[in-house]
């Protein structure tokens, strides 16, 4: 009597935890402490690494300036300045500057969502004739550093083309030029590409025109990439040093980024310290915040693939 044992099937197969490590060697003790304490020791490093600086910064924020510079590789400070912060927002300015970044961010990100999602909307959605090469264009001024164009830019709002108006020392001269980011024109319309064109047809049958396509399928199914592209805009514009330098010479209507090197020199060290751990809280807790939603918007897609 012969009996016939079916070869299992693939699918009950167990899959491996490690695409190196077979599941047989995972299950023998020694291999998995071995490699779980390896993984714990990386990911222990790694955080030390990231925030010894943060936490450096912080322990010489609140400590006196002398003790400082006596013992700048101490672990906690002998005596503890916690006023070293509120002194810091009142005595050196550091509070007016923070809200000067704040509203330059907000118009920064403002400008970027308009000029992004408009642009794109146009170049994938739309469609004009002249729309591959204005894309080409544009992708061009990648290749084009930054500093090259600080003197034409400059001229450029010292007497803005069509309006003649000077936006010089004007948050304008921030904002206007934020729009133009050839990088995330580049990310809405890839994004938008892949937004299926049968939901642009359905809505044309109904009657929807450009602006109801914008409002009630575009945008909502694109906050992903546009939570993306916002976290990057508020984080450039925080620290961005050279072009606000240059477009604002009023010290108070200027960045964080801006007054903090320029007081750096004759500022109490304890003091600058607690600036610059001020400057970086918030620009982290963004990120800790909508960390989920970046990760989403670079990994994910546009939610319409079953």
């Amino acid at each position: 009597m012969t009996t016939d044992t079916a070869p299992p099937r693939a699918d009950t197969a167990p899959e491996p935890l490690s695409r190196l490590i077979s599941p047989h060697d995972w299950r023998r003790p020694g291999t998995f402490l071995v490699l779980r304490g390896m993984h714990v020791l990386v990911l222990v490093v790694l955080v030390l690494f990231c925030a010894a600086p943060l936490y450096w910064m912080f322990k010489g924020a609140v400590s006196p300036a002398d003790e400082v510079a006596a013992r700048p590789l101490s672990l906690w400070p002998g005596q503890t300045r916690f006023g070293n912060l509120s002194e810091a927002l009142d005595t050196l300015g550091i509070g007016r500057s923070l809200l000067n970044s704040v509203f330059l961010a907000a118009g920064c990100l403002a400008a970027q969502l308009v000029c992004s999602v408009g642009a794109g909307f146009a170049l994938s959605v739309l469609k004009p004739r002249y729309g591959k090469a204005f894309y080409g264009l544009v992708l061009a001024t990648l290749l084009v550093p930054g500093t090259v164009s600080l003197v034409p830019l400059y001229l450029t709002v010292q007497h803005l083309p069509g309006f003649g108006v000077n936006l010089v020392n004007t948050f304008w001269a921030v904002w206007l030029p934020a729009g133009a980011n050839a990088f995330n024109l580049l990310l809405v319309k890839r994004f938008f590409d892949g937004i299926p064109a049968e939901l642009y047809e359905a809505a044309r049958v109904d009657g929807a025109g450009p602006l109801t396509l914008l409002r009630r399928i575009v945008v909502p199914m694109s906050r992903p990439v546009l939570s993306v592209i916002s976290l990057f805009t508020l984080i450039a514009s925080w620290k961005d040093y050279i072009w606000p330098l240059i477009a604002l010479t009023d010290p108070h209507k200027q960045p964080i980024a801006v007054t903090l090197p320029v007081i750096a020199g004759t500022a109490d060290q304890g003091l600058l310290l607690a600036g610059l751990f001020l400057a970086s809280v918030p620009p982290l807790l963004l990120f800790v915040v909508f960390q989920r939603q970046v990760v989403n918007g670079v990994g994910g897609d546009t939610g319409s693939k079953g």
